[in-house]
């Protein structure tokens, strides 16, 4: 009996429910629909097992059997979970707990009838068709009631001084935008409906919101209807798209938001608080990477990692990416205190269980490295700590040529000395065709990795990649520093051209190359397109809400030191061959004589010891014959597509060359 008083006491299902409200005509209503749905399914039982027609022997069997089965089952669905929830929110989850519920309420009372009532009476069929039957009517009404409730009740049309928004995709996640803002007045917002391309959704409702079409009649819509904001709900849609949609929205005066890309939601759980302001990187990204985890968790698991130039942002990065596949531990390794202090408390944060070691250390320092690998004996190592400024090592080569070929020369040795398992430095596209003191030091470091891999155990991998928007020092702080100024904003040349990545993108392909290498690969990540420097600067003015040569002017001012048009991925002669990823190519390694190279190094770090910076950029076009100093280089126009200029650049289609050899 206390069971059965308990039942009544949250015969509403609501969660928090803890006093019978006599007054709440809701509940009473809720434990009537339930008693009903019961009986009905308990006389459907009969009716199925005699053909639609009860014959009257049974009737009074039924009316003893109907309270105590009302009651055992109000029980059994109380005991397992039904009272929880409301039937407006009711997802196939809930599919899972009406069966358990059934299934035990059937039982009990086939255990009441055996051992209370008697079967006489009673056929057996009945008792199992009853569980059957009922099961499909609690379903049902509350999958009734949801879908009236989205489609059929009608929308609040109170819209006065809420934001008018409209939505862009009726797939999955516009519509769990729209049943978001539907179910929550607070947000402020009230949907006018959707726009989708594909013709089949127009003139079609969903959640009770009209499809008006295509992105075509977005003019036409706004112009008869108020609209404040549009919402893209695509994310899976690639940057060209998104930014046809943003300029269209934009030139009709209407603030214009996305989503983020698949690959930056959580589990791909769509929720109105993902909903954000249209950044550059959506206008400039690029579709979702594809990873192989499985590969990736292959060699980083359970693995000691070290990261070198942790601090930084590619390096940072890099241990965010690492400490998802649970490591035994990671050392974080950096000479600037401030940022390792910072990626060290975050990954703390975020990762409580990960043993860190945050080591303050500078890859110059030959004894200080050897020390940290013989205290930890990593097994897998990023090599991300370098000098990258192009203009900056320019004015500096011989600290260029320490940090970037001493430290790398330096790290590598104790790799292999201390028998790591694999080694994976972070080169970049400057390296190829050097115009610069920059590029040049990491093209020697490539040299030297290459070259150590033939003869050493340690699996040695390069990975090489362009610029990643967003980065310490990169052009889009720079810009956003000078649009707060108020401008202007200055560009190099009108036809400067660069690689440009995601930070996660870039450091995504860099964990999945680092599980690809056998050793002295030179990995080349898909950068897609260049990117016109102007116009990452023309749509940070729009993104700003300001018009440009009018709020914000953009001035040329000419080529730094050091830097040319374009950007080259590949050197000629190293070729290249497709990988398993289709994001990611490897290039052919260059044979280089291992003891005139070191001899060439030992004679760079003497030049740079003593600060003779001419000498040490002869030394650098001696280790690195295509270095070409600007000053020298035959010319800077782009190279073109079909033929090989006077440049002497060779054009290449990396992602369309042959399958990659065994």
């Amino acid at each position: 009996m206390g069971e059965i008083l308990q039942t009544l006491k949250d015969l509403g299902g609501r969660t928090k429910m803890e006093n019978l409200d006599l007054s709440d005509k809701r509940a009473w209503f809720i434990l009537l629909l339930k008693s009903t749905v019961i009986t009905v399914a308990f006389l459907i039982a009969y009716l199925l097992r005699f053909d639609l027609t009860i014959p009257k022997i049974y009737w009074p069997h039924i009316g003893t059997l109907i309270l105590p089965l009302i009651l055992i089952k109000l029980i059994c669905f109380r005991k397992m979970g039904l009272k929880h929830g409301w039937w407006r929110y009711v997802s196939l989850a809930d599919v899972i707990d009406i069966f358990k519920a059934n299934v035990l309420g059937s039982l009990v009372f086939i255990l009441y009838v055996i051992f209370i009532h008697g079967l006489q009476g009673v056929p057996r069929s009945v008792l199992l068709l009853d569980g059957v039957t009922c099961f499909m009517l609690v379903c049902g009404i509350r999958f009734v009631t949801r879908a009236y409730r989205e489609n059929y009740l009608p929308v609040n049309n109170n819209r006065s001084g809420k934001v008018q928004t409209l939505i862009i995709g009726a797939g999955a996640a516009g519509q769990m935008i729209a049943r978001e803002v539907r179910q929550n007045p607070d947000l402020g917002k009230t949907v006018v409906g959707y726009i989708d391309d594909d013709p089949s959704k127009t003139g079609m409702k969903f959640l009770g919101y009209e499809v008006f079409g295509g992105r075509a009649e977005i003019e036409e819509l706004v112009g008869k209807r108020p609209v404040d904001e549009v919402v893209i709900a695509i994310p899976s849609a690639p940057a060209d798209e998104i930014r046809t949609l943003y300029e269209l929205c934009t030139s009709l005066s209407l603030k214009v938001k996305t989503l983020p890309g698949l690959g930056e939601m959580i589990d791909g759980v769509v929720s109105i608080n993902l909903v954000r302001e249209v950044s550059l990187f959506d206008l400039l990204g690029r579709k979702p990477v594809r990873l192989d985890v499985n590969m990736i968790n292959s060699y980083l698991q359970g693995k000691r990692v070290l990261v070198t130039g942790a601090g930084g942002s590619i390096g940072s990065e890099i241990c965010r990416q690492v400490a998802r596949f649970n490591p035994a531990n990671m050392v974080l390794l950096d000479h600037a205190e401030t940022p390792l202090f910072h990626i060290e408390r975050e990954l703390v944060g975020k990762f409580p269980d990960l043993p860190l070691y945050a080591i303050m250390g500078d890859v110059r320092d030959r004894a200080r490295i050897d020390g940290v690998f013989d205290e930890f004996q990593p097994e897998v190592v990023f090599h991300a700590a370098a000098y990258k400024h192009v203009p900056m090592m320019e004015l500096n080569p011989a600290e260029a040529v320490s940090n970037n070929v001493r430290g790398t020369r330096n790290v590598a040795r104790a790799a292999d000395a201390f028998r790591v398992k694999r080694f994976v430095m972070i080169s970049t596209d400057k390296a190829v065709n050097p115009t610069n003191v920059m590029g040049a030091t990491k093209r020697a470091a490539e040299l030297y990795v290459q070259a150590l891999s033939e003869r050493s155990k340690t699996q040695f991998i390069t990975v090489r990649f362009g610029n990643v928007l967003g980065s310490a020092g990169s052009v889009i702080p720079i810009f956003q520093e000078q649009i707060a100024a108020g401008g202007p904003v200055t560009v190099t040349d009108p036809e400067v051209t660069r690689f440009f990545m995601t930070i996660p993108e870039a450091t995504q392909l860099v964990l999945q190359a680092g599980s690809m290498g056998q050793g002295g690969e030179i990995f080349l990540l898909d950068m897609g397109e260049p990117v016109k420097i102007v116009q990452l600067a023309e749509e940070l003015i729009k993104l700003s809400g300001l018009e440009v040569n009018k709020d914000i002017e953009i001035v040329f001012t000419g080529l730094r030191p050091g830097e040319k048009l374009y950007e080259e991925l590949l050197i000629a002669g190293e070729g290249v061959q497709k990988t398993t990823h289709k994001e990611i190519c490897v290039a052919r390694s260059t044979q280089v004589d291992w003891e005139k190279l070191n001899l060439q190094l030992e004679e760079l770090y003497q030049r740079s010891r003593v600060i003779d910076l001419e000498g040490v950029r002869r030394q650098l076009q001696e280790i690195v014959p295509e270095y070409s100093p600007a000053e020298n280089a035959p010319c800077q126009q782009a190279p073109s597509l079909k033929k090989i200029d006077d440049c002497k650049v060779v054009p290449i289609k990396i992602f369309e060359s042959g399958a990659r050899k065994s």
